[in-house]
């Protein structure tokens, strides 16, 4: 596969310098920590640092799904590091953040798929880190639905769990996930913790049609998915899958008016928009409408 075309020019950026970048790498690696900004090469990382924000990547680095869009690593599987959800909440309390963002490789050779250690660093980070609210991007957990309880009942305010792209890709961009699968992870979360955002997110421009895009759309909110993202699609190699289309500033609006007119609480839809990029902010849009729903006594769906 060549994955690697001459991007257009509203893909072309500065990245950013300065701010807390330094400060942000070293709290990382100090902590024998990895973050997803840096393990699948997200274009926003600079950014994120500049702004005292980070990713964290759990359970890694190896991965044990062969997903063709992806940078993990794919290599030596680890047994869970232990002092890993305590290094973390060591982390964040440095950081002096608000909101964090944890995710994790998929881990098929663990009887609950890493659900118990992503419940204890939610627990740790919240023991160290009053105040803090956690956003946790998981795996299916190969539909181990007991797991998917293990983590919500610690907590974490939102529970995004990403479908990535269009059920017709899967054999050729998630060979070993189920679209199924990860739509019912998404009801069952919402269903189960009614005060939990569910969010979820697609990369576009892999090969996908406006009409399955938009059937996607329809199956998020039939199980119930609060919050959208989608972004652009940036091979990292030439062997990885390659980029079909790169889809203009333009039609990620279209999409994302289509998404609200859809009853999305909140969509973030533009090129360089990733799952945990400006979280925090599309969180509070969805806890605004949830409060207010609340108030009304209207479903949270």
């Amino acid at each position: 596969m060549n994955g690697i075309r001459k991007k257009p020019p509203w893909l072309v950026r500065r990245i950013p310098s300065g701010g807390q970048i330094e400060t942000v790498m070293a709290i990382v690696k100090n902590g024998s920590l990895r973050t997803v900004c840096q393990e699948a090469h997200c274009p926003n990382q600079m950014e994120c640092y500049s702004r005292g924000t980070a990713t964290f990547l759990l359970l890694g680095p190896g991965c044990t799904r062969r997903c063709t869009f992806c940078t993990v690593d794919k290599s030596t599987i680890h047994p869970p590091d232990e002092g890993e959800p305590s290094r973390t909440a060591e982390a964040v309390s440095q950081l002096k953040v608000t909101y964090c963002v944890l995710t994790m490789v998929t881990r098929d050779d663990l009887d609950d798929g890493g659900a118990g250690h992503i419940a204890r660093t939610v627990s740790a980070i919240h023991e160290k880190c009053t105040g803090v609210q956690v956003e946790v991007l998981i795996s299916d957990l190969g539909g181990n639905w007991d797991a998917l309880e293990t983590v919500l009942a610690r907590g974490p305010q939102v529970l995004n769990h990403n479908v990535e792209t269009v059920p017709r890709l899967y054999d050729t961009v998630r060979p070993q996930a189920d679209y199924r699968r990860s739509l019912q992870l998404l009801s069952r979360a919402t269903e189960s913790a009614s005060s939990v955002v569910t969010k979820s997110g697609l990369m576009l421009g892999l090969g996908e049609t406006k009409g399955e895009l938009l059937k996607v759309m329809d199956d998020l909110r039939e199980a119930g998915c609060h919050l959208l993202t989608l972004g652009q699609y940036l091979a990292p190699s030439a062997t990885h899958h390659p980029v079909i289309r790169y889809v203009p500033p333009e039609e990620f609006e279209e999409f994302r008016q289509e998404a609200l007119g859809r009853g999305f609480y909140g969509v973030a839809s533009s090129p360089y928009v990733r799952s945990s990029y400006q979280a925090d902010q599309l969180y509070l849009i969805a806890k605004d409408r949830l409060s207010r729903m609340s108030a009304l006594g209207d479903s949270p769906r």
